[in-house]
């Protein structure tokens, strides 16, 4: 799998916990929990790989900024 397919797998990852984290701030709404549970093993490996995707997406923003400086 190459890194570009890998970095849009994150960002969908990532956009789909930001419209949850609105759903919650907004609403008192987590889809997460409706959907899955609240805090089942299932809705708590969701949580992890939404949040190990933003922060891999911390790699996509340094080489992206990386490409401007050459």
């Amino acid at each position: 799998m190459s890194t570009k397919v890998i970095d849009y797998i994150a960002l969908v990852l990532a956009i789909i916990g930001a419209v949850n984290w609105g759903l919650i701030g907004f609403f008192r709404f987590d889809l997460v929990a409706f959907l899955f549970g609240s805090m089942t093993l299932l809705s708590r490996i969701i949580y992890a790989v939404v949040g190990i995707c933003g922060l891999y997406l911390l790699s996509l923003f340094g080489r992206i900024r990386g490409m401007g400086e050459e």
